[in-house]
């Protein structure tokens, strides 16, 4: 992409610019620092205050852009600014100075609703020569609108709820999780757990259970085989972790005789929303399958690509991820990527394009891809990241949360049902995003 700075001479009374900014946790974490707080836990919403900064960035980046100084700025807050909140920056040209190359433009700021947050003037002295910036991408600071889990969550709002069976939801967390996904109307929960203990929990949260169902177990292993044998019978459509361990949910679901086994090896699939990337980004796998082999790598690559599908990604770019982009006899990861191409070439992997090894780089940077002179058509772009074994999919997951400010949503597929594999440190949103998921896989599966 390119931007092109306007000179002050061809700048003229009237002229306009609207920008539209997502508030993603990282913008409204500094929000609420510039309203004297510093701990946004908690925190609905934050005084528009920290608004002025994309204001003055716009003018700056954009229009006039290039070689434009920031002179003074008069601006108002209205309102506050909450996280998901998609704003509208307008900007118009209502006073020009020729004798210093001024310029003052009248600027507001309304959010999806329509809500005036800030209103006021900005003077830039506007630049003189002319300047193209060229990026062969986003740049890492841009967000983009609409954001990928407000888009899954119009979807579901089409689709019925599912009858979840929530395995021992007997912490804060779990519980907090299923039952917010309940009001939301993604899942009709069953909670499957000590029900003395789930009740004494909610009452101490103040959660109204209602009419919720509770299936009462003597403990976690109990809860995680009574919640697999309502999958089995048909009175739960979908499994969400509570606060057992994963390799007491997972046990249950593997067993030969009572699971959830399919054809399919079970892997799961983190769906991750990128600040710095322009399109959803699905991670596989980071949580199952610890050292898979070729052929579990493409029951994982297949699982990932349907569920690429089911998202709305109909050819899907995969990249087969190593340290390299070569094919190198002493890296197993590079020789099973090659071989994965080439299974997808002869019909044994479906529904997408596939390219490896590549290193991470050249999957998700055209920067990177073009200066390694690496022609493909996943270099750059990829949908679907699929990684070497579960500590490079987990590091990598978990830092493009906690470093990129990414939200994810993670999903275990190829069992019978979807199953909501959540972490004790997500919090309630994320947990809301991984139900949705949830909910769009176990309607394409009816």
């Amino acid at each position: 992409m390119s931007i092109e700075n306007i000179l002050f001479n061809d700048i003229t009374l009237g002229m306009n610019y609207q920008r539209e900014h997502l508030v993603r946790s990282s913008d409204f974490a500094l929000f609420t620092m510039l309203a004297g707080s510093h701990d946004c836990e908690g925190v609905a919403a934050a005084p528009a205050i920290g608004v002025f900064l994309f204001v003055t960035s716009a003018c700056i980046n954009s229009f006039p852009g290039h070689g434009a100084i920031l002179k003074e700025q008069a601006l108002h807050a209205h309102g506050d600014v909450r996280q998901g909140d998609v704003l509208t920056i307008a900007l118009t040209v209502t006073h020009k100075c020729v004798q210093h190359n001024e310029v003052i433009l009248a600027a507001t700021c309304h959010n999806q609703h329509g809500e005036l947050l800030v209103s006021g003037n900005v003077t830039v002295t506007a630049p003189t020569e002319k300047c193209i910036s060229h990026y062969e991408e986003v740049p890492q600071f841009t967000l983009r609108s609409p954001q990928v889990f407000a888009k899954l969550r119009q979807q579901t709002d089409l689709l019925p709820a599912v009858v979840t069976a929530v395995v021992h939801p007997c912490d804060r967390e779990s519980l907090l999780g299923a039952m917010a996904a309940a009001t939301a109307k993604l899942i009709v929960p069953i909670l499957v757990g000590p029900e003395a203990k789930i009740r004494a929990l909610a009452q101490q949260e103040n959660v109204d259970l209602g009419n919720t169902r509770i299936v009462d177990t003597a403990h976690s292993h109990d809860s995680a085989a009574l919640a697999v044998a309502l999958c089995r019978s048909g009175e739960a459509a979908a499994l969400m972790k509570g606060s057992l361990h994963t390799d007491e949910m997972m046990s249950a679901v593997t067993c030969s005789k009572t699971g959830l086994r399919t054809g399919r090896r079970l892997s799961h699939v983190f769906v991750m929303d990128v600040p710095a990337y322009a399109r959803p980004l699905l991670v596989t796998d980071a949580a199952i399958n610890i050292a898979p082999d070729l052929a579990a790598k493409v029951d994982i690559t297949q699982n990932a690509i349907n569920l690429a599908h089911i998202l709305g990604i109909a050819c899907p770019k995969v990249a087969l991820l190593s340290a390299v982009e070569t094919v190198y006899e002493k890296m197993p990861s590079t020789l099973d990527a090659a071989l994965l191409c080439k299974m997808a070439d002869r019909g044994q992997i479906t529904g997408a394009q596939l390219d490896g090894p590549l290193a991470f780089d050249n999957a998700i940077s055209m920067t990177a891809a073009k200066m390694k002179k690496i022609v493909s058509p996943v270099a750059g772009q990829a949908d679907i990241l699929v990684v070497p074994d579960i500590e490079s999919g987990n590091m990598l997951a978990k830092q493009m949360s906690y470093f990129a400010g990414a939200d994810s949503a993670g999903i275990v597929l190829g069992a019978r049902v979807p199953i909501v594999l959540t972490s004790r440190a997500d919090d309630i949103q994320t947990r809301l995003a991984s139900a949705a998921v949830m909910v769009l896989v176990a309607n394409a599966m009816k």
